[in-house]
């Protein structure tokens, strides 16, 4: 490693479970604001499911701001999963298996907004407390996933939370009577929740740190500007995310048409009240790609959903990278993260055109429409990366056009939040290649999750078409997944993930791979995405 500062070779050593894995036993029963919960004993921590942050969005509430969830009598039963938030199944992935990662099919139920909570003990007090917020395109996805295991961070002194949020329609379609991003509105709820329950689990309501992946992340981005967060959080991590990914209403209330128009309803909330979720997850599979032409948004972000965050003037009047850099000049506003990590994976893209063969067999008139969708200026970005890169086909170029503009997103946050005053801004780049799908998948969207959970070992994380690629995982990958942990851990515990601080001018990048360098400028391998 080069140009690292104050131990930055390596975290604290981490603290892996040497103890040979039991089967869970009833655990401590804890007092929240609800009402009493009991959780289980399980491989050295404690584990609290399904505890409801707000109530169940049924009937009207459907589409409403999220209420305070119902106190219950006696001891809840928290030692199972429960419920998830409705999603449609995604196919746009070709044969790969990502459910490590998306979670099980849907558990039916109304009661999905709740959290799960994973302490070292519950007897400790002033633990730092990390939120994890899922990806999924805002479609999918649950907080409940294999991979967002809590043990490894428990067992090193962080509790960690993961939560479900409302998705699809329910969370984030426009719809006049209603609230705009009613899922970001269930986000901010969850930290409500965690600011006042923390010390029941250990925890410390003032070192907390929301974290988020994709389109978790794209709601961290949200919650940095949104004034309603301010105070619920003291530092945040972006991961794979985006900060200019939000739509304007016109392009979101566009999108409500052409469902409206599918499924032959009022753009009106209480019109959907009833309706049943097969029905629109239907209309959703009917839906085509966001297009410039509805209203001429461009969308830099990965994948073809139609939901992100929404300007509402209310929780966003502008892009999140804008606000903070507003913010930044202005001197205005409260700074709601003092600390951020932020990075993104080298090929992020790949996810999208790999598993499917696009890489392989897309054809220029996809890539033109490609270009089309993300810049003013689809001619010269094409010229741009075909001269960057001889010899490419569609499919190549694609990957890597996706991926720049998608982290450049990532870049613009990282540059706004470094400018503010009393600020840290950590950056990294996430380097380690998979070898699955003949070797073609590389450190694509998604690859970094298990080494940040600690969890490469999950049997459905390899295989030939798996994330992690067909070779089990190596003493290399064992350390390169113990080290990036033990970053995020010493990050939510001090604020410090052990390199040089990220500013706009050196702009220092840790890149995570078998080997960590820091780097200073624009990685090589991703410019702006624009030609000059």
């Amino acid at each position: 490693m080069t140009g690292a500062h104050h131990g930055a070779d390596r975290p604290d050593p981490i603290r892996r479970s040497t103890a040979p894995l039991r089967d869970a036993r009833p655990g401590p029963v804890v007092r929240t604001t609800g009402g009493r919960v009991r959780g289980l004993h399980q491989e050295g921590v404690q584990v609290f499911h399904g505890i409801p942050y707000a109530a169940a969005p049924v009937g009207a509430a459907r589409f409403a701001a999220p209420a305070p969830a119902p106190a219950w009598h006696g001891v809840r039963d928290a030692t199972r999963p429960g419920p998830t938030a409705p999603a449609p199944v995604r196919n746009g992935f070709g044969g790969m298996d990502l459910s490590p990662v998306t979670g099980p099919p849907p558990i039916p139920g109304d009661a999905y907004l709740t959290v799960t909570v994973t302490t070292p003990d519950t007897g400790t007090g002033g633990l730092p407390v990390l939120v994890f917020v899922h990806g999924g395109g805002l479609l999918s996805g649950t907080g409940q996933a294999a991979l967002y295991d809590g043990g490894p961070f428990a067992r090193n002194g962080v509790v960690l939370v993961t939560l479900n949020y409302r998705l699809s329609i329910p969370g984030w379609l426009s719809l006049p009577g209603a609230p705009e991003n009613r899922g970001l509105l269930d986000v901010i709820a969850a930290l409500r929740w965690v600011a006042d329950n923390a010390p029941a689990f250990g925890g410390d309501p003032h070192r907390v740190t929301v974290a988020g992946q994709s389109a978790g992340a794209m709601i961290v981005a949200a919650l940095l500007a949104a004034p309603p967060a301010t105070g619920l959080f003291r530092r945040a991590i972006s991961q794979s995310g985006n900060g200019l990914c939000a739509v304007p209403a016109g392009h979101s209330l566009a999108i409500t048409r052409q469902m409206c128009a599918t499924l032959g309803l009022p753009a009106r909330a209480e019109a959907f009240h009833g309706v049943d979720e097969s029905r629109l997850t239907a209309a959703l599979h009917a839906l085509p790609p966001a297009d410039p032409a509805l209203s001429g948004h461009l969308d830099p972000s990965l994948g073809n959903s139609p939901f992100k965050p929404v300007i509402d003037g209310v929780l966003l009047d502008r892009q999140p990278a804008l606000a903070l850099r507003t913010a930044g000049r202005e001197g205005s506003g409260p700074v709601t993260a003092r600390e951020l990590l932020i990075g993104t994976t080298t090929d992020e893209a790949a996810l999208y055109t790999v598993p499917g063969g696009a890489i392989s067999w897309m054809t220029t008139r996809t890539l033109d429409a490609i270009a089309a969708r993300r810049s003013a200026r689809p001619e010269a970005l094409l010229a741009h990366y075909r001269a960057r890169l001889p010899g490419a086909g569609p499919g190549e170029l694609a990957t890597r056009l996706m991926t720049d503009l998608y982290t450049a997103g990532s870049r613009a946050l990282a540059d706004a939040h470094s400018a503010l005053p009393g600020t840290r801004t950590f950056a990294y780049t996430f380097a380690w290649r998979s070898t699955a799908f003949d070797d073609q998948l590389g450190a694509c969207h998604c690859v970094e999750l298990p080494f940040v959970f600690d969890r490469t070992d999950l049997p459905a994380l390899h295989g030939a078409h798996a994330l992690l690629g067909p070779d089990l995982p190596d003493r290399g990958v064992a350390d390169l997944a113990a080290r990036t942990h033990a970053a995020w851990v010493a990050f939510a515990t001090h604020g410090d993930p052990g390199w040089q601080p990220y500013d706009s001018g050196q702009q220092a990048t840790m890149r995570i791979d078998r080997t960590w360098r820091l780097h200073h400028g624009t990685p090589t391998s991703a410019g702006t995405g624009e030609p000059a």
